[in-house]
């Protein structure tokens, strides 16, 4: 959610930003900025992506070899060129950049009227730089003293940049429960929201945490201190992320790259882990609590969007395997509702930023109450890794595209392990069942590359319904929440209204939408359910509902009830949402591409939301 990148060194600042730019848009695209210094301060703001800035600078004095630049979800105001960041000081000696939300700028912006000052923008970080300012003037103070003392006196989320006409050998950033990394170089630094925007220069970086400030300055260095004026020790990270994996590979869109990259991030996250020749599941991160979550009393799942549907599918493997009680709850209202939770207890976090404020501030209500926190996420470094006592990485590798999808499955095969692992460990598998789950976990990457030689199948089906207005998804069992995804995905990047349902609710209300023109999408390779989903059919049928069924090879019990089918490899009931994710995903990306949808930018989406 909004993008920040910065350098200072001995290069031309402007190509390094707008490429870093670039590769933060799948952050947010409402509109972009850049703010280049070389004797003043050179802005240049744009509504729209970031090609929009490109065209305007061109021609323009892009000199310079330190600056910031930021590609903006819109928070506070419309997203406009107004709106846009950088913004500039009263005096136009400081520019700023910011990701997150100043929750009391009102008041803040308030009293500085009061004092005369005039905003041009509706945002709360124009707010930020006028404090600021107005702190070094009035104090008598320098820049990282006004960033310091500005910090103590906001409430809400930030990661800032911020470059002083005065003083162009600095960058000055700092963050609060918003993602900021200092990248190091030769005789150079960076400063972004994650790896992208840098990793073909350095893979040297240091993380910022809860209120740090970097002071990052062309001749003495880095420097990291506190809000509080406490010197810190920078800690150097090496980066294991690749500038391949940044491409889309010959794909025309993101989306489809991470959807094809499924065999690999399925199988990369169990590398190391599924030792089925030795019988064993071993999850390093969470080794030494372990004896923790297999004695748990309770496991909670905290998560939001398409985390929360793979927390779903997790309670079911949990409590069929480990016949432990779970309970999934959107991190969002959990923190509001003021739960019960006991020491005992066990918090699954799971995001695949492991930015996400709203399960951020769920992890820190659920350590208050003493539970076990620990984290799945896929962003090494990021502060849910930080902010769990333990956890364990998915390894799917960057997702660029908003809407979700290999990170899904590779969340999904983690928390079969997990599940593997404590239902060995507490006895409530038996060791038969436990071999061949261990044995039929392997083959799923094996299983995906065959559904998605589904392609061309899915792409004619998806030529059908372009102007559908609605669709149902229904399952049943642990095909539920991939339900539940399936209508995610589709209204994420296609804008079609779709609702997922459990199969036996569609006649306790959704049946009154069923007509000849109402899509409904049948997840019907449930084995022991298959009778009754083949009754909830029976019943779209009988008031005309146009039916695409996916199920199993050789299945032939719905021919003659469903329009379309999508035969898919026979697995495990309890793996096989690993398997029938994939021709959902499928679905909603081609019908999407065919309506002329930016599916990579879906609109009103960003990838890390890290405000509330």
């Amino acid at each position: 959610m909004c993008g920040i990148v910065g350098y200072i060194g001995p290069r031309p600042a402007y190509p390094i930003l707008i490429n870093g730019l670039k590769r933060l848009e799948y952050r947010g695209y409402d509109s972009a900025g850049i703010a280049l210094l070389n004797g003043t301060i050179r802005l240049y703001k744009a509504k729209g992506k970031v090609k929009n800035l490109e065209d305007l600078v061109e021609g323009c004095d892009i000199s310079g070899t330190s600056g910031i630049a930021h590609t903006r979800w819109a928070t506070h105001g419309a997203p406009n060129d107004i709106n846009a960041h950088p913004h500039l000081s009263p005096s136009g000696k400081l520019a700023l950049i910011h990701n997150g939300i100043i929750e009391n700028y009102a008041s803040i912006k308030q009293e500085l009227i009061q004092r005369g000052y005039f905003f041009k923008s509706s945002t709360d970080t124009e707010v930020l730089v006028y404090l600021i300012e107005d702190i070094m003037v009035n104090e008598n103070v320098d820049l990282v003293t006004a960033v310091q003392m500005t910090l103590q006196t906001v409430v809400g989320a930030y990661a800032i940049a911020i470059v002083s006409k005065d003083d162009p050998d600095t960058i000055v950033a700092a963050r609060k429960s918003s993602p900021l990394l200092i990248g190091i170089g030769k005789d150079e630094f960076f400063v972004a929201s994650d790896a992208t925007p840098i990793i073909e220069y350095t893979k040297e970086v240091v993380y910022l945490g809860d209120e740090e400030i970097a002071i990052l300055n062309r001749h003495t260095g880095l420097r990291i201190t506190s809000i509080t004026n406490v010197e810190k020790t920078p800690y150097v990270q090496h980066l294991e992320l690749s500038l391949n994996a940044l491409e889309k590979g010959g794909f025309p869109h993101f989306m489809l790259k991470e959807i094809y990259e499924q065999p690999r991030s399925i199988g990369d996250s169990m590398r190391g882990r599924l030792l089925s020749k030795e019988g064993k599941v071993i999850l390093g991160g969470i080794l030494e609590h372990q004896d923790k979550l297999v004695n748990a009393k309770r496991i909670i799942i905290i998560a939001c969007g398409t985390s929360w549907h793979a927390g779903l599918v997790g309670e079911y493997l949990i409590e069929e395997l480990c016949r432990i009680p779970v309970e999934v709850e959107y991190a969002s209202e959990f923190r509001y509702r003021n739960p019960l939770i006991y020491k005992d207890d066990v918090v699954l976090a799971i995001s695949q930023s492991g930015e996400t404020a709203d399960t951020l501030a769920a992890i820190e209500m659920a350590k208050e109450s003493g539970a076990t926190i620990i984290g799945i996420c896929n962003v090494v470094g990021s502060s849910i890794s930080r902010a769990t006592h333990a956890g364990s990485y998915t390894h799917a590798g960057p997702e660029i595209g908003v809407a979700s999808t290999k990170a899904f499955t590779a969340q999904v095969t983690l928390l079969t392990l997990m599940a593997l692992m404590i239902g060995k460990r507490r006895g409530t598998i038996s060791d038969e069942r436990y071999s061949q789950l261990l044995h039929d976990l392997e083959q799923i990457p094996e299983k995906v590359k065959q559904v998605l030689q589904l392609n061309d199948t899915i792409k004619l089906i998806a030529e059908l319904f372009v102007t559908a207005r609605h669709f149902l998804y229904l399952g049943r069992g642990i095909n539920f929440p991939v339900a539940l995804e399936g209508a995610l995905k589709l209204k994420e990047i296609s804008y079609i209204h779709a609702e997922g349902y459990p199969a036996a609710e569609m006649k306790h209300g959704p049946i009154a939408l069923i007509d000849e023109e109402m899509p409904v999408f049948f997840l019907a390779n449930n084995k022991e359910l298959k009778e009754k989903v083949i009754s909830n059919i029976q019943e779209v049928k009988a008031r005309k509902g146009i039916v695409i069924a996916l199920i199993n090879e050789g299945d032939h019990s719905v021919n003659g009830l469903a329009n379309f089918t999508i035969p898919i490899p026979e697995t495990d009931e309890l793996l096989s949402p690993l398997v029938s994710a994939i021709p959902l995903q499928l679905l909603a990306y081609h019908i999407a591409v065919l309506r002329g949808c930016n599916v990579d930018q879906p609109r009103n989406l960003a990838k890390s939301v890290t405000v509330e």
